[in-house]
């Protein structure tokens, strides 16, 4: 069995692949998500995506750009990165181009982070036990007092030599 139909069945199983908390990645798995993490490792492309991904459907470039204090032509950069990883797609009309976020690679990337489930682990079972006495304890001494002679009281003035 080849690689490419192991990628395949993992993809039919009705996920992009096995989280990696549960199965390493293959060479083409961990190619893929580092293209996806290096795109979204830039600030700026993270809030663009954020941003993307939050306006509930499609977003114009011209709803974008303003948000940022970064040229034009910067965030179009940063968007063609995002396309690039195949975050994000989008759709020239006229003048103005639209985004919108790509749902297949949402999923593989949460399917590839995802946690695994937790399973309930037996609690060891705590038996009522008597606790160890405590030693007693030492009544809290006082503290000394000050010899008289190191008193304050005690020390002489320095008498002026003269």
């Amino acid at each position: 069995m080849s690689k490419q139909e192991i990628a395949l069945t993992a993809r039919a199983a009705g996920g992009c692949c096995a989280p990696i908390s549960a199965a390493a990645l293959d060479e083409a798995g961990a190619a893929e998500g580092a293209a996806v993490f290096k795109a979204l490792a830039d600030p700026i492309r993270l809030r663009l995506f954020s941003i993307i991904t939050s306006a509930g459907g499609e977003i114009c470039v011209c709803d974008l750009t303003p948000q940022f204090e970064v040229s034009g032509p910067t965030i179009s950069h940063h968007l063609k990165v995002l396309r690039a990883a195949g975050l994000v797609d989008c759709e020239r009309r006229g003048t103005w181009v639209y985004y919108w976020p790509v749902p297949e690679k949402l999923r593989w990337v949460a399917d590839l982070l995802a946690a695994p489930e937790a399973t309930p682990q037996a609690v060891p079972e705590v038996t009522p036990e008597v606790a160890p006495q405590a030693a007693p304890q030492a009544a809290p001494q006082a503290v000394p007092e000050v010899a008289p002679e190191l008193a304050p009281e005690a020390v002489p003035e320095a008498v002026p030599a003269g």
